[in-house]
């Protein structure tokens, strides 16, 4: 925290902290000479300087013309601090006057009907929110999410409002963190309490706050500096069951797709991809596949038939043969059940290559990029790889075996290879856009890549 935030939280303008700061450098000066300082009018520096007179931070020098005088910042400071609590001592001092003067007439306030409508609340400024959200982390009760951007993470730091999280925690209540893990600002989340949940996604960078499945904070603006004040920021309190499950709806999953905090700071630490791979293996009815692997009927018989220990053991052996006969046919038997070992081999070969550009990141000229790349696919032995211009920039890409092989189809690992690190360095909606186009199959593989650049 520097000077301006600290004259700031005390509650001058900015006007009115620049020109504390230029008189604590620079006393007894002329308002003609303190509003070039400012770059403002001589009208506006007298307002600000006449404010400032009025709660006893500046003084005027009796001299022709005037001067202004003010004491060095942190004597200033500590005048506003004094200020601050002659004014909190006042209010606290009335507000026990009252209080003792309502008990002693025995008067009783009407307890306000309780309404079951939806309830809203505009905040504005950062400290007001930050309060309202270590409230909420205060009376939660089960359970609380908190969604925090990019650099969410730094104002919580800043004040209570961690405190409050972590006692939430203490006491039980499940707390989770939905964030946009960041390098500059991953070492921060060690301050959270061991049984904070965090996980880290990149499809959200919002900020909010779901407690209880009661209340709801959603951010609708945030200032650039997540360590200023935070005078723009804004958000939106909600008191609504039905709008916090569809809030917790959305969180939920979201959560289930998001990245452990250990797997995803490991891009940061170590600068590896450690997180999960999750593959798809294909779509349909498995029920029907696997009743057409083994031979099972769709539908049973309507009435019973007596025993036949004959057509039993008949029927079982048929079974095992079945699966025998898909146990022997090994890679190709796979298909059977509805797996696409090409599709699993693909998306495999899609992470190496994004971590393969992960690598590669430091690099910021394609061709030098591009060239790393080729040198370390040829390297490996995966195949050839060459690019041309016409009819645009495309990367050439012929493989080692035939993709029509009836053994392991390797080949769409090394193919999905350089899918994956293209779309990992020149991602959806860049200036960039990845083309891919099957050449022919045999009697060798080979395959384009173009790369078409925006205008």
């Amino acid at each position: 925290m520097d000077w301006d935030q600290i004259l700031s939280d005390a509650g001058l303008s900015k006007r009115e902290v620049d020109a504390i700061k230029v008189l604590s450098k620079k006393p007894n000066l002329k308002a003609s000479e303190i509003a070039k300082e400012l770059g403002t009018t001589r009208l506006d520096a007298y307002k600000s300087l006449e404010r400032l007179q009025t709660i006893g931070v500046v003084t005027v020098i009796a001299d022709r013309p005037m001067r202004f005088y003010c004491p060095p910042i942190n004597e200033t400071v500590k005048h506003l601090i004094e200020i601050r609590k002659e004014q909190l001592s006042r209010i606290e001092k009335g507000f026990e006057d009252l209080q003792s003067s309502i008990d002693n007439s025995n008067y009783t306030f009407d307890k306000p009907e309780e309404l079951n409508n939806p309830k809203f609340t505009i905040l504005k400024e950062r400290v007001h929110i930050l309060n309202r959200l270590s409230k909420m982390a205060d009376e939660s009760q089960s359970d609380y999410v908190l969604i925090l951007g990019r650099f969410g993470i730094l104002p919580l730091c800043r004040g209570d409002s961690l405190a409050s999280v972590n006692e939430a925690a203490k006491r039980g209540v499940r707390v989770r963190v939905l964030a946009q893990l960041d390098k500059r600002t991953i070492r921060f989340y060690k301050e959270l309490h061991e049984t904070v949940e965090v996980r880290h996604t990149d499809d959200l960078d919002a900020q909010g706050v779901l407690m209880d499945e009661t209340q709801v904070i959603q951010y609708l603006s945030s200032d650039e500096n997540p360590v200023g004040r935070g005078k723009n920021e804004a958000a939106l309190v909600i008191e609504s069951k039905q709008f916090a499950e569809n809030q917790r709806n959305l969180i939920e999953t979201i959560w289930e797709e998001a990245i452990h905090f250990e797997s995803a700071s490991s891009r940061f630490t170590e600068q590896k991809i450690t997180d999960p791979l999750r593959l798809t293996i294909d779509q349909g009815s498995f029920l029907e596949k696997i009743r057409e692997v083994l031979k099972i009927e769709s539908d049973l018989p309507n009435e019973d038939t007596p025993f036949n220990a004959e057509a039993f053991l008949a029927s079982g052996l048929e079974i095992s043969d079945a699966r025998r006969n898909l146990q022997e046919g090994g890679i190709s038997s796979l298909k059977s059940f509805g797996i696409d070992v090409v599709s699993l081999l693909r998306q495999v070969g899609n992470r190496v290559g994004e971590e393969l550009a992960f690598s590669l990141k430091s690099i910021d000229q394609e061709i030098e990029f591009l060239s790393e790349m080729m040198d370390w696919w040829e390297y490996a032995g995966l195949g050839q790889l060459s690019y041309e211009l016409d009819p645009n920039f495309h990367i050439r890409v012929e493989f080692m075996e035939c993709p029509e092989s009836k053994n392991l189809p390797i080949w769409a690992l090394d193919d999905g290879i350089i899918e994956g690190a293209l779309k990992a360095r020149y991602p959806d909606g860049g200036d960039v856009k990845i083309s891919r186009e099957v050449i022919s199959k045999e009697p060798e593989g080979l395959h384009r890549y173009s790369l078409i650049m925006s205008e």
